[in-house]
C-alpha cells in the first residue's frame, strides 16, 4: 500500500514539474528566446531574460544543473557607460556540463559536449569535447563515444527502466553500489526513454515545438 502511494505521489509531482518547466518555457518564448524540440532546460538554468531574443537552443539539446547563459554583460558599465551584447548559439545535440557559464557572442557547434565547470568566452566546433575555463577542445566527439563503448564492453550496465531512481529497489541499489565499488558502471537505455516520453526529466515537445 505505502509502495503505491509513493508512487502515487511520484506521478503527481511529475505532472506538477512537467507543468511549470511548459510553462517556463512558454514565457521564455514570448520574450524572444529560441527553444528546439527535445531540449531538457532544467529550472535552475539562468537565461539572460532581458537579451534572451538573442539566444538560440537547438534540437535535442541537454543542460546540467545551474548553468549560465549571458547576452550581456555590463561590467564595464561604470568605466565606459557601455555594456556588450551579443548572440549566443548552441546548436542542435549539444549537452551542457552543470554549472557552465556561457558568455555573449559564442556559438557552440552541433554535437558538442561541454564539461561541467565550463566557462564558454569563444565559439567551440562541432563535433567536439571541451572544458575549461576557458573551455577548449578536450578531443573529438568520435574519441570519446569510443573510450566510452570500450569500457561499456568491459564494465556492469543496468537498464534504464529498472534502475532509474524512480524504479530503484533496495536489492536494485545493492546491486549498483556492489559494481561501483571498483569502478564505474554504465546506465542504458535512458535516451530511448525520453524519446518514448517514459523518461524522467521534462523536455520540450518532439512533435510542437513550439507549445
Amino acid at each position: 500500500m505505502l509502495s503505491y502511494a509513493l508512487r502515487l505521489v511520484s506521478r503527481v509531482l511529475g505532472r506538477v514539474e512537467r507543468a511549470r518547466a511548459a510553462r517556463r518555457w512558454r514565457i521564455l518564448r514570448s520574450q524572444g528566446l529560441h527553444i528546439g524540440a527535445n531540449v531538457w532546460l532544467p529550472d535552475s538554468t539562468w537565461i539572460d531574460s532581458s537579451h534572451c531574443f538573442l539566444i538560440s537552443i537547438g534540437d535535442n539539446c541537454g543542460f546540467g544543473d545551474g548553468c549560465h547563459i549571458l547576452a550581456h554583460d555590463a561590467q564595464m558599465d561604470e568605466f565606459l557607460d557601455a555594456a556588450r551584447i551579443g548572440r549566443v548559439t548552441i546548436h542542435d545535440s549539444c549537452h551542457i556540463g552543470s554549472h557552465t557559464v556561457i558568455l555573449p557572442g559564442v556559438e557552440i557547434g552541433p554535437r558538442t559536449i561541454v564539461g561541467a565547470g565550463s566557462v564558454v568566452n569563444k565559439s567551440l566546433p562541432p563535433d567536439t569535447v571541451c572544458s575549461g575555463n576557458p573551455a577548449k577542445v578536450i578531443c573529438s566527439l568520435d574519441e570519446y563515444l569510443e573510450r566510452h563503448r570500450h569500457r561499456m564492453a568491459e564494465r556492469p550496465t543496468f537498464d534504464y527502466m529498472r534502475y532509474d531512481i524512480r524504479a530503484l529497489t533496495p536489492e536494485r541499489r545493492g546491486e549498483i553500489m556492489r559494481a561501483t565499488a571498483d569502478g564505474i558502471a554504465y546506465i542504458t537505455g535512458g535516451h530511448s526513454a525520453e524519446l518514448r516520453g517514459e523518461g524522467g526529466t521534462p523536455r520540450t515537445p518532439i512533435n510542437n515545438p513550439s507549445s
